[in-house]
């Protein structure tokens, strides 16, 4: 693949796309439609979906052929054929190439071989296996939480979580960027929910104050992550651990996107605050790092173990994590937590650096900290969804985040790196990326604002 592959939208192209509307309108707008017919009320956001897929802008639903590793082979929504040649892979979630190592893959063939590939029940009921607690073990003794609760997601774990733990009479203090899963969980829990702002202590204290002044016998959640999957930035966790202290309140962070990646010994954010043993609850997700799917609770109660048990809906009413996936992140764990794994650690961090750098030289503004989350600002969705169609085009594949994922107007396209790249397909990606989004920009007459990119003028 050669820079040359890129190739920039025609005026006339560019206007007929606008004159289409494909590059108006956002997900909000069909958040909450109405009718009485709860199947064709739904009809207006698939023709909205359909006009963006019809010209190129529905970055959504694709499909890997193959493994999703630094070079991939990607198809469009519908199953249209993937094309013959792979392309700069930026969109899988695979941060320490484990998905392709050899000894997890061993370690997969060897379970499914022995144990078959289905759990056959919830973990409460007789779907545990020899592998699943042999990783409620070793993650225990990563984290230094002897109790661990396995859950089929990470979604699971953390609406589990909150939904088991905090009553309606409760409150869940809140950062207003953590995953959805999270928020969902607690205003299904309870209705005393309160945002506090991205990374701010202060509010958080105050917000803590304010409750803990009327209210001194109900129970509260402080809510935030290890490293935030949007914006790759971390929050100060003995500072919150210690307000939390402080109020009588309870500490939760999600390590689902720096356990294994970050941290000495893999141990994320919190390892490298030095947290370990000293946070209230930890969840994270396997789906990262650790080449599966599930989560995962970890806290120094078996009080709490036992309550999830038998009150987090993911974990009594799902089947368990089989025993292939269990064997998979156990083997995926002995990895991180080895001296192989400090070298993944320090190659994805090196192509972190790199990327971000690279893209700097063509005007981009990257986002938080180098990690394996890379955020290239754009603000403007027209500007992300052309720039993502022109990507796509150029057989280079990336995220295109706009609500909900994130807020309305604050669009961006989020590649994530893998220990794998390249520095060749760094580069080369980076050039295009940032190709991809000037082009747009000045297609749609957007310009630039101190990285940012202003909305849209007259165009539509």
């Amino acid at each position: 693949m050669h820079e040359e592959t890129l190739h920039f939208e025609r005026a006339d192209d560019i206007a007929q796309l606008v004159a289409s509307g494909a590059l108006r309108g956002n997900v909000a707008q069909f958040a909450q439609p109405r009718g009485p017919d709860l199947v064709r009320r739904t009809e207006a956001l698939e023709a909205w979906c359909a006009l963006r897929a019809a010209h190129g802008v529905w970055q959504y639903a694709r499909a890997v052929d193959g493994a999703p590793g630094p070079e991939a082979r990607v198809r469009e929504e519908g199953g249209l054929p993937a094309p013959d040649e792979a392309g700069v892979n930026f969109a899988s979630q695979d941060y320490l190439s484990l998905a392709s190592h050899p000894a997890v893959r061993a370690a997969a063939r060897l379970a499914l071989d022995g144990a078959g590939p289905h759990s056959a029940g919830s973990a409460v009921l007789l779907g545990n296996s020899s592998a699943s607690l042999a990783l409620e073990a070793a993650l225990g003794a990563l984290l230094r939480c002897e109790h661990v609760t396995l859950f089929p997601t990470g979604w699971g774990a953390a609406f589990g979580l909150v939904t088991a733990l905090v009553g309606p009479r409760d409150y869940v203090v809140i950062d207003a960027l953590a995953h959805a899963s999270l928020r969902q969980g607690a205003s299904s829990a309870t209705r005393n929910v309160a945002l506090h702002r991205h990374l701010d202590t202060g509010h958080v204290r105050e917000l803590l104050a304010a409750i803990r002044s009327r209210d001194p016998d109900n129970g509260i959640l402080v809510v935030t992550e290890g490293l935030f999957s949007m914006d790759s930035d971390v929050p100060d966790l003995p500072l919150m651990q210690h307000l939390c202290r402080e109020y009588g309140a309870t500490l939760l962070v999600d390590v689902a996107h720096d356990l294994g990646a970050l941290g000495p010994g893999g141990a994320g954010s919190i390892g490298e605050q030095g947290m370990l043993g000293k946070v209230d609850l930890v969840m994270g997700a396997f789906s990262k790092t650790f080449a599966s799917n599930g989560g995962f609770v970890a806290c120094a109660s078996r009080a709490v173990k036992r309550q999830l048990q038998l009150f987090a809906g993911p974990h009594l009413f799902s089947n368990a994590l089989s025993p292939v996936q269990a064997a998979t992140v156990l083997a995926a764990l002995g990895i991180v937590a080895g001296a192989e794994g400090e070298a993944l650690r320090a190659a994805l961090l090196r192509n972190a650096v790199a990327l971000r750098a690279a893209l700097a030289e063509t005007g981009m503004r990257c986002l938080g900290l180098p990690s394996a989350i890379v955020p290239v600002w754009i603000g403007s969705e027209q500007v992300a969804r052309l720039a993502g169609r022109t990507l796509a085009r150029a057989n280079v594949h990336v995220n295109t985040v706009e609500f909900p994922g994130v807020p309305l107007g604050a669009a961006r396209l989020r590649l994530q790196v893998m220990a794998a790249h390249g520095s060749g397909r760094l580069r080369h990606g980076a050039r295009l990326v940032g190709a991809a989004v000037n082009g747009a920009g000045a297609a749609l007459g957007v310009e630039p604002a101190n990285g940012p990119w202003r909305r849209e003028r007259s165009r539509g």
